[in-house]
């Protein structure tokens, strides 16, 4: 997984969130992730992972907030998905806006490339190739409090039937890594209603954890 975040204005991100969720910031700024993955392994708890569809790339576009009860966590401007199926089912089982888009992950050494077209379930024809190099972990030092604000989240929020809703998100902290960008072209952003993004971005990489989604609830 590659975190990729920039800077945006509060006022900005808040035009895109329900009324009933506050933008966060950190330092004065609201800040948007790009986050392309390759998901593994995943199951119904108690169940083998079914064949095929247990394994395939996601690209999200996220940021960070707080509802009125003080609950922090995040919210999906978009997810795209390499399986039509699991796409589907986040749209109709957490009313995620959930896109089926045509994905690779490549991984060769300390390189990273990802890449996602969308194919159904528009704005057809948006993009995210990205490559990434992957450097030394982050040491304790290093790790600070934006890092934490940016990866360590545990909370989703959503609407259900025009309701809010949440669901928890259980993993231990993630292990980071410092990452370079070499090369991105993409324009998710755009498509989920913001500007395109200004300046270098703050980047992070990670082998990966182990994740655990509880079932929405309503907020």
């Amino acid at each position: 997984m590659t975190f990729i975040h920039w800077r945006y204005s509060p006022a900005v991100v808040q035009s895109l969130l329900p009324d009933w969720l506050t933008v966060q910031e950190f330092d004065g700024s609201a800040w948007v992730g790009l986050t392309p993955f390759l998901m593994d392994d995943v199951r119904v708890p108690g169940t083998p992972a079914p064949p095929w569809l247990s394994r395939f790339p996601e690209t999200n576009v996220r940021t960070y907030v707080r509802d009125a009860r003080g609950r922090d966590g995040l919210w999906f401007l978009s997810l795209d998905a390499g399986r039509l199926l699991p796409a589907l089912g986040g749209r109709i089982g957490y009313g995620l806006p959930y896109h089926w888009s045509d994905m690779s992950v490549r991984v060769e050494g300390d390189r990273r490339s990802y890449r996602c077209q969308r194919r159904l379930i528009g704005p057809v024809g948006a993009r995210c190739d990205a490559d990434v190099e992957v450097g030394a972990p982050l040491s304790d030092t290093e790790r600070d409090g934006l890092t934490d604000f940016l990866t360590e989240r545990y909370r989703l929020f959503t609407t259900v039937g025009g309701r809010p809703a949440h669901a928890e998100v259980d993993h231990r902290p993630w292990p980071l890594r410092h990452a370079r960008l070499t090369h991105l072209d993409q324009d998710l952003l755009q498509a989920g209603g913001l500007p395109a993004p200004e300046g270098d971005p703050l980047l992070y990489a990670s082998p990966g954890v182990r994740v655990r989604i509880g079932m929405w609830s309503l907020s």
